[in-house]
């Protein structure tokens, strides 16, 4: 939201955004003063009169904005960055929703840590493989040599464990080496794919919703990684909710919608894929709720902890986000990712 303002307050210019937040026609919004829209206005009037002063040419504060131009709505808290025109005493007033700021502040620290766990991964994959085929080959030599029985037992549990160690390390390393197929993506066709094979493997119990905005277009994307992001999740909630598949009352929902002006990764998009993954289970430990799209890290006795940050990596990949909000009886999982 952009406005440019004289040093007394009078709004020039607004932009769409700057008209749509207050409620007011871009017309009454250049006949007011800037002023009107804050609920304690003098700390902005000091500093949009020291900025156009040249006092200094940048400063920043939190306010509240008025909205609607009703008494009743409730102020939007923003922050304020008021610059100063070159060549002019006119200063640009920029205001930034606080809520959306904490998002984006909350992406960005996910992409970091994302890109930091991408890179530990590798690296500790490779570390470990090579030693790995070594102890491997090892072992089958071993096995060759001795002829007690008891002796081939212990050489076989050190080929399958080595085994199952690769193929975990494979699966690290899976999102990096795998081309991204580029083609175009129904993300119905891809929800209605996860709940077939969620479906068929919990086939009492367990009832998956839909709730679908059909208008959604088409995207370009890749739609196998889609499906295993989506179905990752999805598989997560079917065994979190044991219980009450036990009982016949678990459900799963795959919500669709469309969401407008989103920001995903400091860029603005129009138009973005909004889905939902709802399920109605115990909710995630807290314990480690601030945690789960790190590697290895798994609520349940046996996971590999791996399902959310491949599930994550992928969306990734799609310019988009996946967040979660859980409390018990509720946990959703959101997926954001650009449109066309």
């Amino acid at each position: 939201m952009v406005a440019v303002v004289s040093e007394t307050g009078q709004c020039l210019f607004a932009n769409s955004s700057f008209e749509n937040v207050l409620g007011l026609s871009r017309r009454s919004v250049q006949r007011g003063s800037l002023f009107d829209w804050f609920v304690d206005a003098q700390r902005v009037r000091d500093t949009v009169a020291a900025v156009s002063r040249n006092d200094f040419s940048t400063s920043r504060l939190e306010a509240l904005l008025r909205r609607s131009g009703a008494s009743h709505a409730e102020p939007l808290p923003v922050h304020v960055i008021v610059n100063r025109m070159e060549a002019s005493r006119h200063v640009v007033v920029e205001l930034v929703e606080i809520e959306q700021q904490t998002r984006q502040d909350r992406e960005e620290r996910a992409l970091d840590q994302a890109q930091v766990t991408k890179e530990l991964i590798r690296n500790l994959a490779h570390e470990i493989k090579n030693p790995l085929g070594g102890i491997r080959g090892a072992a089958q030599l071993l096995e060759m040599e001795v002829e007690s029985r008891a002796l081939h037992e212990y050489t076989q549990v050190i080929i399958s464990e080595a085994d199952r160690l690769q193929a975990l390390v494979d699966r690290l390393l899976a999102p990096h080496r795998k081309p991204h197929v580029v083609s175009d993506v129904n993300i119905h066709e891809v929800c209605e794919r996860v709940r077939a094979l969620i479906q068929a493997e919990f086939p009492r119990g367990l009832a998956i919703e839909r709730d679908y905005d059909i208008s959604i277009p088409d995207f370009r994307g890749d739609r196998e990684q889609l499906i295993q992001a989506v179905l990752n999740i999805a598989h997560n909630a079917a065994q979190a909710l044991a219980e009450r598949i036990a009982v016949g009352d678990a459900r799963i929902t795959l919500r669709t919608r469309i969401a407008r002006q989103v920001t995903l990764g400091k860029q603005r998009y129009r138009l973005a894929l909004d889905l939902h993954i709802q399920d109605n289970g115990p909710g995630v430990p807290e314990s480690i709720r601030e945690r789960i799209f790190y590697p290895l890290v798994s609520g349940r006795d046996g996971g590999s902890g791996l399902g959310l940050t491949l599930a994550q990596t992928f969306v990734q990949q799609h310019r988009g986000t996946v967040e979660c909000e859980s409390e018990p009886g509720r946990t959703v999982f959101k997926i954001v990712i650009p449109l066309p």
